[in-house]
């Protein structure tokens, strides 16, 4: 942890510098691009309702789109307002009215027909429903019937066979602190949360690594280091307010290096809203990008290290920062005599990159006194995900780029609750301040007063595939209860998920909307549960952002949906109704009361229960966690691993797929075209010349397929790295392998090898075995 706080805001440059336009053709006239004015205007009329209660929540609520942290217009980096059409979209959801009671219960079927953005238009969750199988509409039921059905048969199922999950749709950390005490009260350790599928990689790895699971410094420190790298982050796409950073950084001269196989068109150049200079002409980003191969990132790395190391057989000193190494490193010759290994034909093969461009960013990074290593799902959506980051890791302790101004590693985060959900112990290896295990669990059961359940819970996506075990397996899924979450339209192999979906005897959804994965069979019941937004909470909430900054968000005044109550108490009656012989361990009088515990749970957060209004906020671990180097292992420092190439096997005339987001977030999606590239949802991006070789032309009918499904779309041109595609995603998941997840952490893999044809190709040979034997083919997709 450090000692040394965050210094503030800083201001922006007065003087616009034409040299970072994008274009003099003002607001970018002619070229894709988001259209900023007119999503702002399309928001306030679909929010006209309720404009003065989304005028209150934009500027007196901490943001629950992203995690950057902006509570009202402002954030702790930059002085002057951020709004961005991402916080934008999801406002609707806390303004909208109740769904009509005609709707809401109408047949099933009918549902059924719409997609989760129809269901999600039709408003909010009013009140309790339940809908038994074979039931062809919900019915309306009581808080009390709903609470005490569930509880009943919790009670009479093993608890093994119970499973929680939250979502980060704008959860609080009071809502997981309330939801992981409940789990283990009535006796389960399968709990999961949204990181799960997004950076529980970034957790596991930075833990072995450098001892910490969170960020381990500031956006602040973008702006002014000499090299911003993005690594498999789309930050412009997914967290906008970040490209006001980005200006701030390239006004100070900071380098800003993207790399991805896709050259994005959201880190080349971005038209910022709140920049009247870069909303008029747009501001470059991206000064190089480097296009890896999907899954080649650890071969690059490699290639970077052993570029250093032959560098140091010349000039010592001239790439590796010896002194920070000695005093807070463990494992550099074992390193070295790894990375000394590797030949360059294998690592310019995996990585995609010749030996020129490898060299040529390691001379980079070695002539830079400092550096930020960013990333997101590009990194961690691999079966080799943790060993992806605990590579950066590797880069920033050998140039020493930690625990100091302008460096650090950042895992940035694109739900704005997603951060606190581990450190409030809703995960199935994580208590409040520490893991399940030892003494962690002798102290939260000394805090708690009863005793915790000592098995290990199991992953999310375990979990439902256990729905498919025997009936008398001590593991098998009987009850799921999920807090927000779609898994229809975020695993792979959405059909198979479904299957599992509708084995659990009893399913709970606590929402706010309707989704597609609410209107799935269960074998007995489906009920549904009313849950409030944050906005919405008595007593307000907090939610820590990606920089370790926990917000306070205010109950704001406005219209109430019907019976919709705060998480966090259904979670702490329910689990009173289960076990009502020792109730008052679970009882909170109000957020308050959580916060109280919580800074006694977690050392770290020790502060959060003095937050109780607009704009409260402190940082825990201080502005850059291993300060000056020394990592909260047990000796102090961080660990340099050797750290393999995965296997990568891609047969003769196939292609690594992937999947992108367009304009949507996460799962929900706000419009069918991507407002970046003009492509719509079923667009396949691939490289004109990899096209060429098979025939096709741009726009041309395409399937791109393997042994778990396939994928009908038209073919794109776009500037991606030859042999790779991408697809959007929750689309392109009917083409990823199911119960494939990462050893450490736990994701599921997101890539996959496919075949590419042109549809009529397919179509014509699919009846004479031809898709079959390119099928068998594929023995194993992008193995690890």
């Amino acid at each position: 942890m450090g000692t040394t706080k965050h210094s503030g805001r800083i201001k922006l440059p007065g003087r616009p510098d034409s040299k970072l336009w994008v274009s003099k053709v003002p607001f970018g006239l002619g070229k894709i691009k988001p259209k900023h004015i007119r999503d702002t205007m399309k928001v306030m009329w679909t929010n006209r309702d309720n404009l003065p209660y989304a005028y209150r929540i934009l500027t007196q609520g901490v943001c629950d789109g992203c995690a950057l942290g902006v509570s009202g217009l402002y954030d702790q980096t930059l002085t002057g307002p951020h709004l961005c059409t991402t916080r934008l979209n999801v406002l609707r959801l806390n303004t909208m009215p109740a769904i009509k009671s005609e709707v809401l219960h109408s047949d099933i079927d009918e549902l059924r027909k719409m997609d989760s953005t129809r269901l999600r238009d039709l408003g909010r969750i009013p009140y309790p429903m339940v809908r038994g199988k074979g039931d062809c509409s919900f019915r309306r039921a009581t808080w009390d019937e709903a609470l005490d059905r569930i509880a009943s048969k919790i009670r009479g199922i093993d608890p093994k066979q119970l499973a929680f999950y939250l979502t980060a749709r704008g959860i609080t950390n009071e809502s997981y602190y309330a939801a992981a005490k409940a789990a283990r009260y009535i006796g389960t350790n399968n709990i999961d949360n949204a990181s799960r599928i997004c950076h529980s990689p970034s957790k596991t790895a930075l833990k072995r690594s450098l001892g910490i699971g969170a960020s381990s410094c500031n956006y602040k420190d973008w702006i002014g280091t000499d090299v911003l790298v993005f690594w498999g982050s789309v930050a412009a796409n997914n967290q906008p307010v970040s490209t006001k950073y980005m200006y701030a950084a390239k006004r100070k001269g900071t380098k800003i290096i993207v790399i991805n196989p896709y050259r994005e068109p959201a880190m080349e150049g971005y038209w910022i809203p709140s920049i009247p200079e870069s909303a008029l002409f747009g501001t470059k980003l991206a000064d190089d990008f480097y296009q890896v191969n999907i899954g080649g990132d650890i071969a690059f790395m490699n290639g970077i290290m052993k570029a250093w190391f032959e560098m140091e057989a010349v000039a010592p000193g001239s790439a590796i920062d010896h002194d920070f190494v000695n005093a807070h490193a463990v494992g550099y010759e074992y390193l070295q005599a790894h990375v000394g290994r590797q030949d360059w034909e294998t690592l310019e093969r995996s990585s995609g990159l010749s030996r020129d461009r490898i060299e040529e960013f390691a001379r980079l990074l070695a002539s830079s006194r400092s550096g930020v290593f960013v990333w997101s799902m590009g990194l961690t959506q691999h079966r080799f995900g943790t060993d992806n980051i605990s590579q950066v890791a590797n880069l920033a302790l050998l140039r020493g780029f930690l625990g100091r101004e302008h460096c650090g590693v950042m895992p940035i985060r694109g739900h704005s609750g997603v951060q606190g959900s581990g450190e409030m112990g809703a995960d199935p290896f994580s208590l409040p301040g520490g893991e399940f295990y030892g003494k962690d669990i002798e102290r939260i059961e000394q805090l708690w007063g009863f005793e915790l359940p000592k098995w290990q819970g199991d992953i999310v996506g375990v979990s439902l595939e256990n729905a498919l075990l025997p009936d008398d397996h001590e593991r098998k899924l009987k009850l799921f209860y999920t807090s927000g979450g779609n898994f229809l339209e975020t695993m792979p192999e959405p059909e198979f998920v479904r299957s599992c979906l509708e084995n659990v005897e009893l399913r709970v959804h606590q929402d706010i909307v309707l989704n597609t994965s609410t209107l799935a069979d269960a074998l007995e019941e489906v009920w549904v549960l009313p849950a409030m937004t944050r906005y919405e909470q008595p007593g307000g909430g907090t939610s820590t952002s990606t920089e370790r900054m926990v917000y306070f968000s205010p109950e704001i005044a406005g219209p109430r949906i019907g019976e919709a109550r705060p998480e966090w108490a259904i979670y702490a009656e329910l689990a009173a109704r289960v076990k009502p012989e020792n109730s008052q361990a679970i009882a909170f009088n109000n957020t308050a009361h959580i916060r109280e515990e919580i800074a006694k749970a977690s050392p770290n957060y020790d502060g959060i229960q003095h937050l109780s209004k607009q704009g409260d906020v402190f940082q825990w671990g201080g502005a850059w966690l291993c300060e000056e180097g020394v990592c909260p292992t047990k000796d102090g420092k961080g660990r340099l691993l050797p750290i393999e190439l995965p296997e990568l096997r891609k047969p003769e005339g196939q292609f690594y797929a992937t999947t992108r987001r367009g304009k949507q977030f996460n799962s929900m999606v706000y419009g069918e075209t991507d407002p970046f590239n003009g492509a719509e949802r079923y667009d396949v991006l691939i490289e004109s010349g990899d096209a060429g070789k098979l025939g096709i032309r741009e726009g041309d009918a395409v399937v791109a397929y393997n042994r778990y499904g396939v994928f009908h779309g038209r073919a794109k041109f776009e500037d991606i790295a030859a042999g790779n595609i991408e697809l959007y995603w929750p689309e392109g998941n009917v083409v990823l392998p199911k119960g494939v997840y990462e050893p450490h952490a736990g994701i599921p893999e997101y890539n996959a090898a496919v075949v590419v044809e042109k549809a009529e190709t397919y179509h014509a040979l699919k009846d004479t075995r031809y898709v079959e034997k390119r099928i068998e083919e594929l023995e194993l997709d992008l193995p690890g």
